[in-house]
């Protein structure tokens, strides 16, 4: 909640007292100097509320002044049997409300006066927020732009990249063989290798996994996840892709 202004916080004091000394003039036979302090602020409450209120409202409004809930049922009382507020009972509870007839109330002049007056205030609110958005909408388009020291990170990050990529350009058109035969022909005959262990693997698991579950009741797709098995698809590899890497003459040598 945003903090009251000064010449609000000075009204409530001055209504605050201004209830108190009234208090001091018309209870003061049927309370005790110490405690009419008290009741103004009971009274000064309940005026500002306007609306029906019990005791238990008040006492939990009222607890920074350190008032027990005891303490405000007897200056309630105290002011409803003054006739400061008004009062009706429901069983064994009152309920309390300000009297109407110590409000002013404006009449139409003031009323329309009071209407301009808000609708003025709105206009204002308006304008105010529309300007707020804006100030909001460029600063987010700000936020979104690099700072320069970023801009000048990324153009040096670009240009080493750059430089990367045409020196290994001029290295392939200089002719350079990058890869040596024989090292080659090591490293397709060690993956051709590599995807028969895959093949017979995969084979021997198939196999295994439909003798386990050919009687099996469960779910094979919920025991797959109870053991914690992952098939080649479920992290998106397959053995037909990868063989298809290795050259036709490597592929039928490999068959025979």
């Amino acid at each position: 909640m945003p903090p009251k202004s000064d010449s609000v916080e000075g009204t409530r004091s001055s209504s605050l007292l201004l209830s108190c000394e009234l208090i001091r003039i018309n209870i003061r036979p049927f309370v005790t100097e110490r405690s009419y302090i008290f009741v103004g602020i009971v009274l000064g409450f309940v005026k500002e509320q306007n609306r029906p209120l019990n005791t238990q409202n008040v006492a939990d409004a009222l607890q920074k002044y350190n008032l027990k809930k005891t303490a405000v049922q007897k200056a309630l009382d105290t002011l409803a049997d003054n006739g400061q507020i008004s009062f009706k009972e429901y069983g064994k509870q009152k309920i309390y409300l300000a009297r109407q007839d110590h409000f002013k109330i404006p009449n139409n002049q003031e009323l329309d006066q009071m209407k301009k007056d808000n609708s003025k205030l709105q206009d204002e609110l308006g304008a105010q927020k529309k300007a707020i958005s804006e100030v909001e909408a460029e600063i987010r388009v700000l936020h979104s732009n690099m700072t320069l020291e970023e801009i000048q990170d990324k153009e040096a990050k670009l240009i080493g990249e750059v430089e990367e990529m045409e020196e290994k350009l001029s290295t392939l058109r200089s002719g350079v063989v990058l890869v040596k035969a024989e090292d080659k022909k090591v490293i397709e005959e060690t993956y051709a290798e590599k995807i028969n262990q895959w093949r017979k693997r995969k084979r021997i698991f198939k196999e295994l996994w439909d003798a386990i579950t050919e009687n099996s009741p469960k779910d094979l797709k919920e025991f797959k996840e109870e053991l914690g098995l992952e098939y080649d698809e479920d992290v998106g590899v397959s053995l037909q892709s990868c063989s298809e890497l290795i050259n036709p003459g490597k592929r039928r040598k490999t068959a025979r």
